[in-house]
């Protein structure tokens, strides 16, 4: 019998890998030894590489798309708690198909900062909160790796060991290495696994933030090429996932993760960068309320904006259809109150999806939780059906459809797809849905047209200027693109009805493109 509870208490011990909390302090205080950072307050780097844009791949099996980092300047400070990062976006040789304001125009120059709990931008000289993102800046300063150590030595820390081959070739040539993952609860909220290799370097941080589409997302940075300066071991390479890049978990059929590379050029150990403080305008901001407003377009029509995202609601004799669910719960929350406001005792019956990013998408899952069947493009189908409108838990900010999965849709009636074209109608009124051919922007791209009233109703391939702005020099690709897929199917809109901006007449849009009679 004791020869048995040994032999159960080493494959329990085997199998959780769990080791005592004084094992952790020793592997953390080995690690912090070998890194340098016992010494180190802080650090400066620069930088070049690429950024993915994240949510806004070009089709669901493609990475997110790519643009180029040049003057890349970051400044983290451990015992100030702050971050200063600058870094200049362009094109670069990177194909412009996707989201993400493509293609970039000259030069994207971005400078953010955060210090404790408010974050903020500069544009030139003028600070502007951005309150939604501090936490997610904060949690930043902690995923470095001399950061982390800190963190996790001032924490309550468990080690975990395990063996792990990673992406070292087939079934063959596979070699596995043991493994210690150290495990930290960090700003009471996110779960952060570090892995320590054998030479007591953090070569992987990983853990979860919330997304108004995939829920718990991975978020996870993979570290190499080690070099010393002054005395400090710092990563040369820095490469972050946005999703798994583990074709064994979800996406398995949305193909982006891979969302930062950086090649570091320079490392000055206790080089703090600028001295921060919180302006008066950041401290004293805080995310801003949803507002919806509404204006009417004609007899049961209404554009529902007050936002950087619109929708258009549609009544027909018993039901609404709404074309656009976008950015997230709280958008969507706002716009549904406004539809019942607008046609009380009927119920949102269709939401017309215009295409997968996730900007456009984040407020599906709150419209299906509220009885609407979502419609979009058959190239969807698989990622919205299997990932999208999921009923898996979310740990990080739970959603309704998380909390209560409405489980009298699980036949499979929450979801129609759009070939070429289809229609909402009820006899009176009709909505027609069109696939958007052959644009730069998504594939699998929807619009939407009342032939009745003549509106056009689109999404990201036209937004108009400011009233009496000079024109482009020439037009886009994804303008002409709507231009020539209303040409084929044979539409005669007098309006055009955007989800971002402002309603223009037909006219100004062939102006705006040069093709005006």
């Amino acid at each position: 019998m004791n020869v048995r509870l040994r032999l159960l208490g080493a494959f329990l011990a085997l199998f959780g890998g769990t080791v005592a909390a004084q094992d952790v302090q020793d592997v953390l205080q080995a690690v912090s030894a070998n890194m340098g950072a016992d010494n180190l307050s802080c650090v400066t780097y620069t930088a070049t590489g690429y950024v993915g844009l994240v949510g806004q791949t070009f089709d669901i099996r493609s990475d997110w798309p790519r643009v180029a980092v040049s003057n890349y300047t970051r400044s983290v400070n451990y015992t100030a708690r702050s971050m200063h990062e600058e870094r200049v976006l362009t094109q670069g040789d990177y194909p412009a198909r996707g989201g993400g304001r493509q293609p970039i125009q000259g030069e994207r120059q971005q400078v953010w900062r955060v210090l404790d709990d408010y974050a903020w931008n500069m544009q030139g000289d003028n600070p502007q909160p951005a309150p939604n993102v501090a936490s997610r800046r904060q949690l930043d300063i902690w995923l470095t790796p001399h950061g982390f150590l800190k963190a996790a030595m001032a924490g309550d820390p468990t080690l975990i060991t395990r063996y792990e081959s990673g992406a070292l070739g087939g079934l063959s040539s596979t070699v596995q290495r043991r493994q210690r993952i150290i495990s930290l609860t960090l700003l009471n909220r996110y779960r952060v696994n570090a892995t320590v290799n054998s030479d007591n370097l953090i070569e992987r941080i990983q853990t979860w933030i919330p997304n108004p589409v995939r829920g718990d997302l991975n978020y996870e940075v993979e570290y190499s090429d080690w070099q010393t300066y002054d005395g400090v071991k710092f990563p040369t390479h820095f490469h972050h996932h946005t999703d798994w890049d583990d074709e064994t978990q979800a996406p398995n059929y949305n193909g982006g993760h891979n969302s930062l590379d950086l090649r570091i050029s320079g490392v000055q150990p206790n080089e703090c960068g600028p001295a921060l403080s919180v302006p008066d305008s950041v401290r004293q901001a805080s995310v801003p309320p949803v507002r919806v407003e509404s204006e009417q377009l004609g007899a049961g029509l209404y554009y529902l904006t007050g936002g950087s995202h619109h929708s258009v609601a549609v009544e027909f004799n018993d039901f609404v259809a709404v074309v656009e669910a976008p950015q997230n719960q709280a958008r969507a929350l706002a716009v549904i109150e406004e539809v019942y406001q607008l046609f009380p005792n009927k119920p949102i019956r269709y939401v017309v999806n215009t295409h997968h990013h996730f900007d456009h998408l984040g407020g599906v899952r709150t419209f299906f939780h509220e009885g609407a069947t979502i419609v979009a493009h058959s190239t969807n189908r698989n990622f919205y059906k299997q990932e999208v409108l999921s009923y898996a838990p979310w740990t990080l900010e739970p959603d309704l459809l998380s909390l209560h999965p409405p489980t009298e849709f699980a036949e499979g009636y929450q979801l129609e797809t759009v070939d070429i074209k289809s229609a909402i109608t009820d006899g009176t009124r009709l909505l027609e849905v069109y696939y958007v051919q052959s644009n730069p922007h998504s594939e699998g791209m929807l619009m939407a047209y009342l032939p009745a009233e003549r509106m056009l109703i689109e999404a990201d391939l036209f937004t108009p200027s400011a009233p009496n702005a000079a024109p482009p020099a020439q037009p886009s690709a994804a303008q002409m693109a709507l231009y020539e897929n209303v040409m084929a199917y044979g539409l005669n809109p007098s309006t055009v009805v955007p989800l971002h901006g402002r309603t223009v007449p037909w006219s100004e849009f062939l102006e705006f493109i040069g093709q005006a009679e």
